[in-house]
């Protein structure tokens, strides 16, 4: 059978804080700087505290989303002292971790991310890059206890926005439902054990294990559904409904409730039936986005093995 072969990854990192109240990242990575450089069999792995301002003001950026500066255009412009602080601190990430799409960035990148969302663990990644989907697959065989899910962002490598791009390979975790500026422990373990099966993982494909094809499930999104809002004002009228509230990834048929708005009247899905996801994303409300709706797929996988350089 065809099968697909990456060079080692040697160097790895992982980073938390990118959005400064999302504390499971902000906590994993201090406990990581404190513990000091680590290797894991043939890996080493640098912590980063990505948006060191924004974590001590519990915010989630200082001047921008620091998660949107990361395409070619922002990290290869410009910048002086009165430039956005997180344009800048991309631009410092990238020459720390990168350089984005160079032979010199670090092999695989991981950030890690909270949501107020009902999205268990969920894995986000660009493309059809076989090796994080290689990693979801293992992650969803040894983590039986909790649904383990993947989004699946189609960009191109120029315009992928967020840090998990500077790396050859890269994803996200985001973990939920968790409050911003809050941390709890049962999601905080979650991760954790998701971090600790890339860290195994990364070790039995350094060693020449070859990891074998098959499927998986992702989701990709179709379209961005914004809020009911008064065209005089541009205010939200409705809230996500309570049938809808926290039912992330659970398919939305024509004719389910959608919103409740404020005068007490239901507004129910139309069109396709999707799947919706970040729902009632505190964040996202700046962004005028109420969810996300996509749509579940199969990606089929060759099998992966080592190509020793």
């Amino acid at each position: 059978m065809e099968s697909v072969s990456s060079p080692p990854l040697s160097r790895v990192a992982v980073c938390g804080g990118t959005h400064g109240n999302e504390w499971t990242g902000v906590y994993m990575v201090r406990e990581m700087l404190r513990r000091g450089a680590e290797r894991f069999g043939s890996a080493s792995v640098t912590a980063v505290l990505s948006n060191p301002p924004a974590v001590d003001t519990c915010r989630r950026y200082v001047d921008m989303d620091l998660n949107r500066c990361f395409t070619s255009s922002l990290l290869s412009s410009t910048v002086t002292e009165s430039s956005p602080y997180e344009l800048r601190r991309a631009q410092e990430l990238n020459a720390q971790l990168g350089p984005k799409g160079s032979p010199q960035a670090v092999d695989l990148l991981c950030d890690l991310h909270n949501t107020t969302s009902n999205m268990g663990l969920t894995l986000i990644f660009y493309s059809s890059d076989p090796l994080p989907l290689h990693i979801l697959k293992y992650i969803q065989g040894k983590m039986t206890s909790v649904p383990v899910r993947a989004i699946q962002v189609d960009v191109s490598a120029s315009d992928a926005y967020s840090l998990e791009s500077v790396g050859k390979h890269g994803f996200s975790i985001e973990a939920g439902p968790q409050p911003n500026g809050v941390v709890r422990a049962d999601i905080y373990n979650m991760v954790k054990e998701a971090w600790e099966l890339t860290l195994e993982w990364i070790q039995l494909f350094n060693s020449g294990s070859t990891f074998e094809g098959g499927e998986v499930e992702v989701y990709r999104t179709v379209t961005l559904v914004d809020y009911p809002r008064d065209p005089t004002n541009d205010e939200i009228t409705a809230a996500i409904h309570p049938q809808l509230q926290d039912q992330d990834f659970k398919l939305l048929r024509e004719g389910d409730p959608m919103f409740l708005t404020f005068s007490g009247e239901t507004l129910k899905h139309k069109g396709d039936e999707l799947h919706p996801f970040f729902i009632n994303e505190c964040a996202y409300y700046e962004k005028k986005i109420a969810f996300h709706l996509g749509r579940k797929v199969k990606v089929t996988l060759l099998p992966l093995k080592v190509h020793k350089v």
